[in-house]
C-alpha cells in the first residue's frame, strides 16, 4: 500500500517542521508507524515509531527534539521536529507495517512492508 508523506521544505537552523504521513488507498490500519530519513552519502537511519497502543520510541537522532503522533481516525500519522539543525537534512520517508509490533521491527526498514517516497527536509545553516 502506498505512503504519502507531506510536509518537508527548507527552513533554516533551529526551525520547525512538521511531517505527515497518509494512506489514502488502504483500507486498514496499521500496528506501528514510523519514520525513517537518509543523508545524502549516508545510510538510511530510524527516527521514530509508534504502536498501535500509543507506546513511542525514538532513536538518538530524534531523541528530544521530535515528536511522532498519529490519527487514527484520519490515518494520518505525523512527525514534529523542533530545533532544527544543518545535520537533520535528509529524505523523510515514512513506512508502517499492519501486523508487527515496533519492538519487533527495531529500526529494520526492510522489514516495513508499506513505505511512502520521501520528503525532504532541509535546514539551512
Amino acid at each position: 500500500v502506498e505512503l504519502v508523506e507531506s510536509g518537508g521544505g527548507t527552513v533554516p537552523a533551529g526551525g520547525s517542521l512538521r511531517l505527515a504521513c497518509a494512506a489514502p488507498t488502504s483500507n486498514y490500519w496499521y500496528r506501528c508507524l514510523a519514520w525513517f530519513r537518509q543523508a545524502p552519502g549516508k545510510e538510511r537511519e530510524g527516527v521514530a515509531r509508534i504502536d498501535s497502543d500509543g507506546t513511542t520510541s525514538y532513536s538518538d537522532s530524534g531523541k528530544g527534539r521530535f515528536t511522532i503522533s498519529k490519527d487514527n481516525d484520519k490515518k494520518v500519522w505525523y512527525l514534529e521536529m523542533n530545533s532544527l539543525k544543518p545535520d537533520d537534512t535528509a529524505m523523510y520517508t515514512c513506512a508502517a507495517h499492519v501486523y508487527s509490533s515496533c519492538a519487533w521491527l527495531d529500526w529494520a526498514y526492510g522489514a516495513y512492508t508499506s513505505r511512502g517516497q520521501g520528503t525532504q527536509v532541509t535546514v539551512s545553516s
